[in-house]
């Protein structure tokens, strides 16, 4: 009994971290407008977080573990790593055919199908209540984003043909970042999640090296420099909690919290607003009382994911205990 919540406890806090790095990482990536493309930021995140992680593991000793790795092993890492290395770039590509704002709903579907790869792949049990949970947490994110919905998908829309072609390249880009985070997971047998991300990290940091302008990083105001450091610093944090969360927790508990992140990433905005924070690039979504009844729905379906998730296990625990005990005095 102890243990399952101890493993909840784990999985809430490391979901919350990486649902709030996330959260501000569009603020930041919108900062980063002028003065840096997409694909240099991507290799200098990488690369930060590569050497990070690897002094941090070389001093502890932990590289070990590397030596047991099995050639299947390192070609799920190559592929977890190829895998990220598409998500990133399709969404950015997506961009050009869609909103932004349209994109990141399109990119929600990305959690469904981490649940779905658990469910299919992982073959983890996924209760009907907890199905119910998700349906609902998708029809809260189409009403909270509704209005984009009207803008870019409607009949009256003058770019419906680009946005359907930007929508399947996003939905490359979800079903890659599901199946880099299945992969992942999958490697906990033999590898701990910082090695994990730090294999990545190295191969993304070389593979992408080539279509990356390092030089641009030289010509970088101080300011411009502390956001750069921000991105990468959001990077090894986030990434590093939500391969942590995807431990202690299920993937439709992991997806379920995961959904949050627009909704974090709009609070945020609105405090940036509120209080005059780079008022030059951050408006306000100026959303209505109906987007902002989808924002509880999906915070009310993600919670009672959770509590239904952690009783179902608790049941479990019980029923196994109690078989346990029939069995010694049998």
């Amino acid at each position: 009994m102890q243990n399952a919540k101890r493993l909840f406890l784990l999985g809430l806090t490391f979901s919350s971290v990486t649902v709030l790095f996330w959260g501000m990482l569009p603020i930041a990536l919108k900062l980063t407008t002028g003065f840096s493309d997409a694909v240099t930021l991507t290799w200098t995140r990488f690369l930060f977080a590569a050497i990070v992680v690897f002094m941090f593991q070389w001093k502890f000793k932990k590289l070990h573990e590397f030596k047991q790795l099995t050639r299947s092993d390192w070609l799920r890492l190559i592929a977890a790593g190829t895998l990220l290395i598409t998500n990133y770039t399709t969404f950015v590509v997506s961009l050009d055919y869609m909103h932004p704002g349209a994109a990141q709903l399109s990119f929600q579907l990305a959690p469904l199908f981490l649940a779905l790869g658990g469910f299919f792949l992982l073959k983890e049990k996924i209760h009907w209540q907890q199905w119910g949970c998700f349906a609902v947490i998708f029809i809260g994110m189409a009403i909270f984003f509704h209005p984009i919905l009207e803008q870019s998908f409607g009949a009256n829309s003058v770019d419906f043909g680009s946005m359907g072609i930007g929508f399947l390249i996003v939905q490359v880009s979800s079903m890659a970042w599901a199946s880099y985070a299945l992969l992942q997971k999958s490697l906990f047998s033999k590898l701990s999640s910082s090695n994990i991300l730090l294999a990545i990290y190295v191969y993304a940091s070389i593979v992408m090296l080539p279509f990356s302008t390092p030089s641009k990083l030289l010509t970088l105001s101080g300011t411009d420099a502390l956001v750069v450091i921000f991105c990468c610093v959001n990077t090894l944090i986030a990434y590093g909690a939500f391969s942590q969360a995807m431990r202690y927790w299920q993937t439709v508990q992991v997806s379920a919290a995961i959904a949050l992140t627009p909704i974090t990433a709009f609070i945020l905005t609105e405090v940036c607003v509120s209080i005059g924070l780079w008022s030059d690039l951050i408006y306000s979504a100026n959303a209505d009382l109906f987007s902002l009844f989808g924002i509880g729905v999906v915070v009310f379906s993600a919670i009672l994911v959770q509590f239904i998730t952690a009783n179902l296990a608790n049941k479990a625990s019980k029923k196994n205990a109690l078989n346990k005990t029939e069995l010694s005095t049998s």
